[in-house]
């Protein structure tokens, strides 16, 4: 779905160019009100006309029972459901454990493990991703919803990690040391002035991870944990294209949908003055 860069950052912390401009907001100053809801609201717009485009061809084309059965809109559902936990789930737990270690990570005391730390994840998300889902399951010895929250943890942890680590890295050191000088702990540093202004690249790298969990998790049906991968999979080994085609569009439409949210939210959660 989403192809991540997966360099390993070494010694250099540099933030990378799809980060964004450090210390810049990407588009609302300057901009009127009507480009402004368009750049809200235009790619919700489009999403919602190819769905209803699915869905008129869907109905008025003549269906088998298999197709009927496959297309049925409780099922969809039932899967679309299930799809949302996986990514959910998967990118909760994401940034429940990378968070931590980048800020970690970014301490002078374990700042020489940082490339380490994040060489290790660099290697869960080289394997490709069905060999990741693969691997868990032997690991396991069980397939099903538990096993691919791992997998897909596993591959999505690098871009949080890695944007938690240059994000931080990229505060001005002259800020730190004049929040030091007020009187500031270490703590409240980190708390009141590094993580706020690292938001915005922590959030790209949650939308980054959230995009790319989306597009892993319909590979999770092959290992029973449902998903809209249910519908493709199903379509492919029955050699019903209408279900390829729906199940499809609608994993394409979600991951859009969920990078287009976190842009927003990346957007509102950026300091002012940046």
């Amino acid at each position: 779905m989403t192809a991540q860069a997966t360099e390993p950052l070494g010694a250099g912390l540099a933030p990378r160019a799809e980060d964004g401009p450090p210390g810049g907001r990407h588009s609302s100053g300057g901009k009127g009100p009507a480009r402004a809801l368009l750049r809200l609201a235009g790619l919700p717009v489009v999403l919602v006309l190819v769905l209803v485009a699915v869905w008129a061809w869907v109905s008025t084309a003549e269906l088998d029972s298999i197709e009927e059965r496959l297309l049925d809109p409780a099922v969809l559902r039932a899967q679309l459901v299930r799809h949302l936990e996986l990514v959910a789930v998967s990118t909760a737990v994401v940034i429940a454990l990378a968070l931590p270690l980048g800020v970690l990570a970014t301490r002078p005391a374990a700042r020489r493990l940082s490339p380490f730390i994040v060489g290790l994840a660099n290697v869960a998300q080289t394997v490709p991703s069905f060999g990741v889902l693969v691997l868990i399951a032997v690991a396991f010895n069980e397939i099903g919803f538990w096993p691919s929250i791992v997998a897909l943890v596993l591959y999505a942890f690098l871009p949080v990690l890695r944007n938690t680590v240059v994000g931080l890295a990229q505060v001005d050191d002259s800020v730190i040391e004049s929040a030091r000088g007020m009187g500031m702990s270490r703590l409240t540093v980190l708390r009141r002035i590094e993580l706020p202004l690292a938001t915005p690249v922590i959030v790209a790298g949650v939308r980054t991870a959230a995009v790319i969990n989306v597009g892993t998790a319909t590979i999770a049906a092959l290992v029973n944990a449902g998903g809209l991968g249910q519908t493709i999979y199903q379509g492919l080994t029955l050699g019903r294209t209408s279900a390829q085609v729906v199940g499809a569009v609608l994993a394409g439409v979600l991951a859009l949908l969920i990078d287009h949210l976190l842009h927003v939210a990346e957007d509102l959660l950026r300091p002012r003055g940046q």
